[in-house]
């Protein structure tokens, strides 16, 4: 019986040299810090595409869809003369565009309308239209004709 007082008395001094250790390594409250900083610059957001009359057609088609998308934000029915009135007030040249025509030969509003800007010896080509589900672009070869589009345009007379 002794040898159990014994091995309790020194497994309570143990039990209580462990509390004593314990207490003694306890974590103090840390202080607020700062937010570490980081030595990596932060991404800066690409620019908005502009107009420059020297892009190759892969590039220039960006600023393209730039004016294009934002003349649909500005009147969601933009027919074919708002956007070549966008694309003139954004810098391209009025004289290397085609649009198809808004209405059918029966007057019905067009499904779709295509318009283009002749780009060097490519085309930056846009269609709008409930047929083809909004707005798209591509850059296409210009045709041997010397124009973009195929079939009848009108006339950009005003």
């Amino acid at each position: 019986m002794r040898t159990r007082f014994t091995m309790s008395a020194c497994g309570a001094m143990t039990g209580i040299a462990l509390v004593v250790l314990l207490a003694g390594c306890s974590p103090t409250p840390a202080e607020p810090s700062a937010p570490p900083t980081s030595s990596t610059p932060t991404a800066t957001p690409p620019a908005a595409p502009s107009f420059d009359p020297d892009a190759p057609a892969d590039e220039a088609i960006l600023f393209f869809d730039t004016v294009n998308t934002a003349t649909l934000a500005a009147n969601a029915s933009a027919d074919g003369r708002a956007f070549i009135d966008g694309l003139v007030a954004a810098g391209f040249d009025k004289t290397t565009m085609e649009v198809t025509a808004d209405a059918t030969t029966i007057g019905n509003a067009a499904d779709s309308i295509q318009f283009s800007v002749r780009w060097g010896d490519s085309c930056l080509i846009g269609q709008n239209g409930a047929a083809v589900n909004g707005y798209h672009s591509t850059v296409g070869p210009l045709l041997g004709t010397g124009t973009c589009l195929i079939g009848s345009t009108r006339p950009i007379d005003w």
